[in-house]
């Protein structure tokens, strides 16, 4: 008996067990490890140590651009994975948030069965704590690999002047300029002394990087390199770099100074823009206001903020052509230190907004959510957030201290079975039952949102928490194109 695979149809599917009662709904695109075995058209798929059953009809041969945005709490991270015709795909990280959210997901996604991955690439956006902080449990996974960290180039360092965090700054007529930037690992490494380190979190995640021994380079990335190494123009799926945009000072590039290092470490994240088949989506990190402003201002040629309404015409026109984008993650997690004329460039359809429970910014501000639907796409523009995909809170903080728990109650449970009473072995079983509440409720599971495209249609998707029934575990929102060639968002009603 042969085992080939094959993806999940559009826009989801449903598995039965031999009986033809239901047992899960399964998303656009996932993967299926095929038995070779087939009944009147139904193909047996094997799922763990269950076999099950999917109606042919309801696969397809090839997989699909997929986009998890992960829900990492108050911060981001998303997972991308590119599709590769009979191969599997090559994934990418795109920040981690700032605890062990995401290596949490990565875990569950890539090595639950025992083996290793290699990641193409991570992208630290910038050096924001709840941008890279989640990266450090990534690199202590012995089972994880990366062939390549990509950063913004601001590399914090223990200083004695106040402002020079980031390194040295110099002044150009007005305008001041971070002139320290670190491109190379070479460079990095020979900042990354313990006199620079201090207790600083980022060089300190940095250096365990570099001494991991499971990470093949560590450099800058920038406007200058134009596309992503190995996602170009000739490649399956495109990544431009649009941010940070370096200018030159006394020969050398520098990033402007956007007047505190909050400020100048937000504003020079680095912006990704995909763009699969028809489909394009825009990754902008936390740009700010000064930030936004600047870009604009180097895409278009047009002067900041415009005067008149034919000035703003011109100017969104213009920018459109570079940051006009299907579907866009929402700068700085729904901040409201945003410019208009930036939503009106960018023009998506839907907008992911990433942030968390039980923390002090209030993101996303409600200004923020009408002003990007305001200049949204489509009649019913949509914006989708990790923070309501997820209602129930996080509750698993440690694993490891959950792994000890799961093995008392397990001890538990067995003692109260060979020698307790019936009403000891019925609490014994409610306390088990109770952590593997926990576990449903990980973010592994729920809060995430995932994108998936075949370069044409796009679907959107989060579990449902409490869902009526197995065939309908997912909220599903569909894109597809018109006759003219338009996408557009198909409403249930």
């Amino acid at each position: 008996m042969t085992t080939s695979f094959r993806f999940v149809g559009y826009p989801a599917a449903v598995l039965v067990d031999d009986d033809s009662n239901p047992v899960i709904q399964r998303l656009w695109g996932s993967y299926l490890q095929l038995t070779g075995k087939k009944e009147a058209g139904f193909l047996q798929v094997k799922m763990g140590k269950d076999l099950l059953w999917i109606d042919e009809n309801d696969t397809q041969p090839n997989g699909l651009l997929e986009i998890v945005f992960v829900d990492i709490g108050q911060g981001d991270g998303c997972l991308l994975s590119v599709p590769q015709p009979g191969k599997f795909p090559r994934n990418l990280v795109v920040d981690a948030g700032a605890s062990d959210n995401m290596v949490r997901f990565l875990r569950d996604k890539f090595i639950r069965s025992g083996g290793s991955t290699n990641f193409e690439a991570f992208v630290i956006t910038h050096p924001d704590q709840d941008h890279y902080y989640g990266f450090d449990p990534i690199f202590d996974e012995p089972k994880f690999t990366v062939d390549t960290v990509y950063h913004s180039g601001l590399v914090e360092r223990k200083t004695a002047v106040a402002g020079d965090a980031l390194g040295a700054k110099a002044k150009v007529g007005s305008k001041s300029y971070m002139t320290e930037l670190v491109a190379t690992q070479l460079e990095l490494d020979n900042l990354l002394t313990p006199a620079n380190i201090d207790r600083k979190q980022y060089p300190q995640m940095l250096r365990k990087a570099i001494d991991s021994g499971r990470v093949g380079d560590i450099r800058m990335l920038n406007a200058v390199d134009k596309y992503v190494p190995g996602c170009g123009p000739t490649d399956s799926v495109t990544i431009q770099v649009l941010g940070p945009v370096p200018e030159s000072v006394s020969g050398s590039p520098a990033l402007r100074w956007f007047g505190d290092v909050g400020k100048t470490k937000n504003g020079h994240s680095i912006v990704l823009r995909l763009t699969y088949g028809k489909v394009s989506v825009l990754l902008g990190g936390d740009l700010n206001i000064p930030a936004e402003e600047y870009l604009l201002e180097h895409y278009t040629g047009e002067t900041m903020p415009p005067r008149t309404a034919q000035d703003e015409e011109r100017l969104v026109k213009k920018a459109r052509r570079v940051f006009e984008s299907d579907f866009a993650k929402s700068c700085h997690h729904g901040s409201a230190d945003f410019t208009e004329y930036f939503l009106q460039a960018i023009n998506a359809h839907a907008t992911v907004v990433s942030s968390g429970d039980d923390e002090p910014h209030a993101h996303p501000r409600a200004d923020t959510l009408g002003t990007v639907g305001k200049h949204s796409r489509g009649r019913r523009s949509s914006i989708f957030s990790t923070e309501l995909a997820r209602s129930a809170p996080e509750q698993i903080k440690d694993a490891d201290a959950f792994k000890n728990e799961i093995r008392t109650k397990v001890a538990d449970l067995e003692a109260a079975k060979q020698s307790g009473t019936p009403a000891k072995i019925a609490k014994a079983q409610k306390a088990f039952d109770d952590i593997l509440e926990k576990i449903k409720r990980s973010v592994t599971t729920f809060g995430a949102i995932n994108m998936r495209t075949d370069g044409d249609k796009v679907v959107f998707a989060y579990r449902i928490e409490r869902p009526g029934k197995r065939d309908k575990l997912w909220d599903i929102y569909k894109f597809e194109r018109d006759s003219s060639g338009e996408l557009n968002f198909q409403s249930k009603h």
